[in-house]
């Protein structure tokens, strides 16, 4: 590693899995597809970027059509159309929730029949389909399962918004309880034995006239099945959180400065702060830029406003109208005045943030979205800029 690398740059070169988290709206995809771009083309190795945001923009932005639970890798032609020459590889992927929870069932369910029990419970399909927190393990699941394959050297994962973020980091811990959970022993210990007690047996009749035929029994059925999976799911959620909280894991807290992005942002910050996780970057997207909060830019505006007729004739640019060219300075004025009050709030805002990241980085606010390698470059190119030294 070089001596001027930036901070960002020993950020990712330091660890093996990068976790960037924040507020919705603030460009975590793009920051997290950055950062894998950066490091598969300027550290090397095998670099890996994971979504498992539902926004599907990651594929398009990288230009390898549909992404799924088999990493693709992004070809060296597309490098090379951006001018660069990658030392290493990008592979990208996003989780698909449904396979990878067959692949979970699959490794864990006690034998054949267990196995397709599950997989054909018309209940297991709604579970983790339709339930946030099966989402949210399952991710982790996912993570945990690429890293342990030691086929990457980086993995940069883009995950959901960041109170999300917070079921996200908890998703295994939770999975874990729930198999022991006493929800879990009141629908499934009835069914367990051939005698339903009597003081069971009426609730359980009025529940199916109430909710459906043979609802509840269903539903005991499903997790006696998967109750046989107990010892394999609670030792796999806890070596993903012992992933989680590895010394060679980090996360990085994208944000704007607004003020509802930061409040979001100082959350997540204090609820990796009370975890004892690695707080490896804080980016800041979308900055204005600093022209914006100096005092002489200011003045030259307003006279600009005032004075515009005035300017206009002195400047007397050839085939020019010296109304419209006054009428045009006056708006470049206003405008610029108009931008100062929110570059002087984000001023505010930034001078107040008090948690300490291995990196700090802004972001400079872009005229266009980035929507394709190349932007993702520019972006990349901004994440690597503070160099030391």
């Amino acid at each position: 590693m070089s001596a001027e690398a930036s901070a960002f740059e020993r950020v990712l070169a330091s660890r093996e899995i990068v976790i960037v988290c924040g507020p919705g709206g603030v460009g975590k995809t793009t920051v997290a597809a950055s950062a894998a771009l950066m490091a598969g083309s300027q550290l090397g190795g095998r670099v890996l970027v994971l979504t498992v945001d539902p926004a599907r923009r990651l594929a398009t932005a990288l230009g390898v059509g549909a992404l799924g639970n088999q990493a693709t890798r992004v070809p060296d032609e597309a490098f090379a159309a951006i001018g660069l020459e990658p030392r290493g590889e990008l592979w990208a992927a996003m989780l698909d929730t449904k396979a990878s929870w067959d692949d979970l069932v699959r490794a864990h369910a006690p034998d054949d029949e267990v196995r397709t029990a599950i997989l054909d419970n018309p209940l297991y399909e709604n579970i983790t389909r339709r339930f946030v927190q099966s989402h949210d393990y399952i991710a982790m699941e996912r993570l945990h399962e690429l890293h342990a394959t030691g086929d990457y050297d980086l993995i940069v994962v883009d995950t959901p918004p960041s109170r999300n973020a917070i079921d996200f980091l908890e998703a295994p811990r939770r999975m874990g309880d729930f198999f022991s959970s006493r929800l879990l022993r009141w629908l499934t210990v009835p069914y367990r034995s051939r005698i339903v007690t009597v003081a069971s047996r009426p609730f359980y009749t009025v529940a199916d006239r109430v909710l459906g035929s043979d609802f509840l029994r269903d539903i005991a059925e499903f997790f006696v099945l998967f109750q046989t999976m107990h010892k394999g799911f609670v030792e796999r959620a806890r070596a993903v959180e012992r992933t989680v909280g590895d010394r060679r894991t980090t996360f990085v807290v994208v944000s704007t400065l607004e003020s509802a992005s930061v409040t979001e942002a100082e959350f997540f910050i204090e609820a990796l702060a009370e975890r004892k996780l690695h707080l490896g970057g804080l980016v800041l997207n979308r900055v204005l830029p600093e022209v914006l909060r100096q005092r002489g830019g200011a003045t030259a505006a307003r006279a600009m406003v005032k004075d515009a007729p005035d300017l206009a004739r002195r400047l007397a640019l050839p085939d020019t109208d010296p109304a419209a060219l006054s009428a045009v300075l006056a708006d470049v004025g206003e405008s610029y005045l108009n931008f100062r009050v929110p570059a002087t709030r984000e001023a505010e805002m930034l001078a107040e943030l008090s948690f300490s990241a291995d990196a700090t980085v802004q972001i400079p606010f872009f005229d266009d979205d980035v929507h394709d390698l190349d932007g993702l470059l520019r972006m990349g190119e901004a994440l690597f800029r503070d160099r030391a030294g």
